[in-house]
Formats: structure tokens, sequence, C-alpha cells
């Protein structure tokens, strides 16, 4: 049963909280400033749950519950397996962002909500919201990373996404064939936003055939601009020969409908959940002789920025942390050819491991 039937009746996100693991789901809603905004709450064993805020014009409200429950537990395996103490939330704000234009009292409200949760959630950036909104965010509670540079904060993480998106697309070359260089590789990156332009910066100076889409015309020509790459109509991406196709935009990009038509050997981008369901499509690209890189793994370098930041940023520091990235997914794609697991299940199984032996150790203290 997918996530979005279990929704299909009243009651029934008792059973979704249950089945997904998640120990808290908050409902934020203020009138005055037309907030209406879900915080979830997945796993706080090995720490906080850290995650971005995102700001999307959902279908209906159930679309947003299933968004917040699948992110924040995506949030949980990241951090988990990336080493760092944290666990994992998200929040999604429902709305229209561009639309907003007096964006204070609305962040500065959401702050407030944050703040009442002591620290059991830390929010960053996520979709539709910038460094200057977690400003806003950060004048209400202490409980949020991705601040401003000039506020001691980490700012965009983007270029460290970027990175370790990057780090885990070269390991996933190198378990399939035997060699991490990218050069001559096609490469169709979906999504131009802000890790889609550093990753793009990244495999064009390693001499990649870039091919890039996305909806968002004024984003396809800053990159354009920048770099010599090739633009794909949005409804055509999954008919181009390519090695590795980089979903870098929304999730469920892996699906039914898009497996049968790819050509390429690597999927390796920045997007969360990117396989619409998790066993069904993890397995159909085994059988088709893809090679997954996790999501939740090689796009941890967001939330390893974070992390950093709260320590006391350095970006040095940020960049040195994400590089653990290329070593476990070549351990993850090792570990799932050794045991007949396909990627995400072996991925999952090694951050549920860390996780269980921190709840072990803290059980007998």
């Amino acid at each position: 049963m997918s996530h979005q039937s279990l929704l299909s009746a009243e009651g029934d996100i008792y059973q979704m909280l249950s089945d997904m693991g998640h120990e808290q789901l908050v409902f934020c809603s203020d009138e005055k400033t037309g907030l209406k905004a879900i915080i979830g709450i997945h796993n706080t064993v090995l720490g906080p749950a850290l995650g971005g805020t995102r700001f999307w014009s959902y279908a209906s409200e159930k679309d947003a519950i299933v968004d917040v429950l699948r992110l924040s537990r995506g949030m949980t395996f990241k951090s988990a397996i990336s080493g760092l103490n944290l666990g994992g939330g998200k929040a999604v704000i429902i709305g229209n962002s561009d639309k907003l234009k007096n964006r204070e009292p609305l962040f500065r409200r959401y702050g407030k909500f944050v703040e009442s949760l002591n620290g059991k959630y830390i929010t960053a950036e996520d979709v539709g919201t910038s460094t200057s909104d977690i400003e806003f965010i950060g004048m209400e509670t202490g409980h949020v990373a991705g601040k401003p540079e000039q506020l001691g904060g980490g700012g965009d993480p983007s270029p460290v996404t970027a990175y370790g998106t990057y780090l885990g697309m070269k390991a996933a070359r190198k378990f399939r064939d035997g060699t991490d260089s990218l050069e001559g590789q096609r490469v169709m990156v979906q999504g131009a936003g802000h890790v889609g332009f550093y990753l793009v910066e990244r495999l064009v100076k390693e001499g990649a055939k870039v091919m890039v889409s996305d909806i968002n015309n004024d984003r396809l020509k800053k990159l354009t601009d920048a770099f010599q790459v090739e633009v794909v109509a949005a409804d055509a991406v999954y008919d181009q020969q390519m090695d590795i196709y980089a979903p870098c935009a929304l999730g469920a990009t892996v699906n039914d409908d898009t497996i049968s038509k790819l050509s390429c050997g690597i999927i390796a981008g920045a997007a969360n959940n990117q396989l619409k369901e998790e066993h069904k499509h993890g397995e159909a690209l085994v059988q088709r002789n893809i090679t997954y890189a996790p999501d939740f793994l090689i796009n941890a370098g967001g939330v390893i920025n974070c992390y950093v930041e709260l320590e006391g940023y350095n970006r040095e520091r940020a960049y040195q942390k994400a590089e653990i990235i290329y070593q476990r997914t070549i351990d993850i794609l090792e570990l799932a050819a050794a045991e007949d697991l396909t990627p995400q299940a072996a991925a999952i199984r090694m951050a549920q491991e860390r996780i269980q032996a921190v709840a072990a150790m803290n059980a007998v203290m």
C-alpha cells in the first residue's frame, strides 16, 4: 500500500505515523499571517530533529502531510548514515512562496511555533525558503540553522549539497565501471536550482557532457549563460540517451512511468525521495541493471553544513565532513550487491543499525 492511500479515510494518519515510525506531527495555524504549517518529527534518538522548512503550494492538505512525513523520515536516515548526532525532522508551509511579498510576519510567527518545541526540532532552509526567511525565524527562536553568513551562519548550503551529490555520483561510477572519472559521461541534470547549478559547475569542469532541464526559464538562462550545456524540455527528460540521471528537483521521479524509459546506468541526484515506492522501484532498478546511489546519503551535504554551523561554522570543515559520502556510497553499493539488497534497503539498514546501537547504549546508561 502506498503512503498516499493510507490517508484515504479519517483516522488513518495515526496508522501512517505508526508505520513510518514517527514520534510527533505538529499542525501550526495563524489566521492573521495566513500561516498553515506542519512539522514532522520522525526520530530523536541521535539528537534533536533537524530538517528544513519547505514552502510549497500543495494540491491538498493530504499531499502536504504525506510530504512532511516522507521528508522527515528521510532526514533521520540522512543524519544517521552521515555520522551526525541529529535526528530527523522536516516542516512544510502550505502556500505559494512566490506570491508572499511581506515575509517577516509569517516567518516570525512560524518561528514562535518552532520555539514552542523547546529544541526538539531545529529548522533550516528548503525549497521555497531562503536565508532571509531563516533570519526572520531566528528572531523568534535559536533552534535554527542556515542563518546568513553575516550573522555567523553557514548561509546557502547548496554548494556543499552539490559537492556531496557529485562525490556520490563519482562513487557510483567507481563501483559500476572501475573508474570515478566523469569525463565524457552524458549527465542529465533535472532541476536547475541552487544545487543543480553548483552540481553542473563541477560536472562541466570535469568534462562531462551535461544536459539540463527545468520548468523555470530564468534558472535555465542562468545556467546557459554560465556553462556550455544542452537544454532539454521537461517532458523529454526520460527519452534522452544518458549515462547518468541526476534528479535535482522534487521527488518521486523514479516510478512506473519513467523507469522503463531510462537509458542510464546510474541514478545519482540531489532530490529527496526519488523512488516513488522504495521497495518496488528500488527492485525495478536492480532488474534494469541501473546503479542507484541512495538520495538521502549523497544529498546529505546540506544537513552536514547545518550541523557544522551548530558547532561553530567553518566552511572548509563542512566540505571535509561531506567527503564521507564517497566511501559510504561505495560501502552501501558493495553491501547491497553482497547481500542481494537494493541500495536503498542497504542504506536504510546501515542507518537503522546506528540508531539502534545508540538507543541500546542510552538504555543502559
